[in-house]
């Protein structure tokens, strides 16, 4: 028998995985992460959503533990996106968040008690080593697992990446599961829905405000906070009526922005750091995802370089680049501000 710790979020995906894994005979305990001093009665790490995991373990039979890493979250995914912020850079805090918390002091310590496996309800695959986009292509999140290597994946579980979205829920529907036709959550789970970013950045560095500047270095508008505006941002640029510009590139140094038209943001290549690989390292074709909700486009690397097949909209820096050869992930990295173009 295989000993299973189900991240149980409160949410429906990980509420079915842990069913699933109870259905199929495993020891399972479900744990719920308290990574943020939440003082509302909603969203992440509320008491709401610890008591609507604790619920679902009740009709599973199954233990639920509550375990806090508010310092290490903090540590590890709030400082570092405060301070990409600060530099002109658009992190992804849900990728560190599984590179450090989930699938990082999660694994170690579920290791350091006897457990197999670790479980959650992430929407991906895991075939013969290989890392693959879940089935639902609409609820696909394998992007956000690119970090992942083979010593991690071993010990994953993602019993619905098979499943679509709809057959999740009508299974939590027959399980009578309390979370069945609970709403996806769709924001950062730090970053209030009242005060947004401008509140969570203010409250830890000062704003700058900045001017909005032309290709040709021409001054076209001021920004009250350069460290709110991301490559690809339209709206909010402080350049009036007119033709749409959009911001092209932050640099917080000189205190500008630069804003060009539509075309301006397109870009034949863009410099990764941080590269990682869930197997090998690879070079040649591959297709390249700039975001999360964005289609794979076809590519080539060569490097630490993507150049696209046909060009593309720039991605923001601080963004991750998500290789794939099909529905295979392969690895991927974070788009620098150096060298994309």
């Amino acid at each position: 028998m295989t000993r299973v710790l189900a991240a149980m979020s409160g949410g429906v995906d990980s509420s079915v995985a842990a069913a699933l894994l109870v259905e199929q005979g495993h020891e399972v305990v479900g744990v719920t992460l308290r990574l943020w001093d939440n003082d509302t009665d909603a969203g992440c790490c509320s008491v709401a959503e610890i008591d609507d995991a604790r619920r679902v373990a009740h009709v599973l039979g199954i233990d639920h533990l509550v375990w806090t890493f508010v310092d290490e979250f903090d540590a590890q995914v709030v400082a570092p996106y405060v301070a990409a912020h600060a530099n002109g850079l658009t992190p992804n805090p849900c990728i560190e968040c599984n590179r450090h918390l989930k699938f990082g002091r999660l694994l170690r310590r579920a290791r350091q008690l006897g457990f197999d496996a670790v479980a959650t309800g992430h929407h991906a695959r895991v075939v013969d080593g290989r890392l693959l986009r879940g089935a639902d292509p609409l609820k696909d999140q394998s992007y956000v697992l690119y970090v992942l290597g083979q010593d991690e994946l071993r010990r994953c579980r993602f019993p619905v990446g098979p499943m679509t979205k709809a057959e999740v829920r009508a299974k939590a529907a027959a399980l009578g599961l309390p979370t069945a036709d609970k709403p996806d959550s769709q924001d950062v789970c730090f970053v209030t829905t009242s005060g947004g970013r401008e509140a969570l950045l203010a409250s830890r560095i000062p704003l700058h405000p900045g001017r909005v500047i032309d290709t040709a270095g021409a001054e076209v508008g001021r920004v009250d906070a350069l460290e709110l505006v991301t490559v690809g941002q339209r709206r909010g640029l402080g350049t009036g009526g007119g033709a749409k510009r959009y911001a092209i590139s932050v640099d917080p140094t000189a205190g500008t922005v630069v804003v060009g038209e539509a075309g301006d943001l397109l870009a034949g290549s863009v410099e990764l750091t941080q590269l990682c690989w869930v197997n090998e390292p690879v070079e040649g074709p591959v297709q390249a995802q700039t975001s999360a909700h964005a289609d794979a486009v076809d590519a080539t690397l060569e490097g630490a370089t993507v150049a696209f097949a046909e060009p593309q909209r720039r991605v923001a820096p601080g963004q991750s680049v998500v290789l794939y050869r099909g529905d295979e992930v392969l690895g991927g990295g974070i788009a620098t501000p150096m060298l994309t173009r």
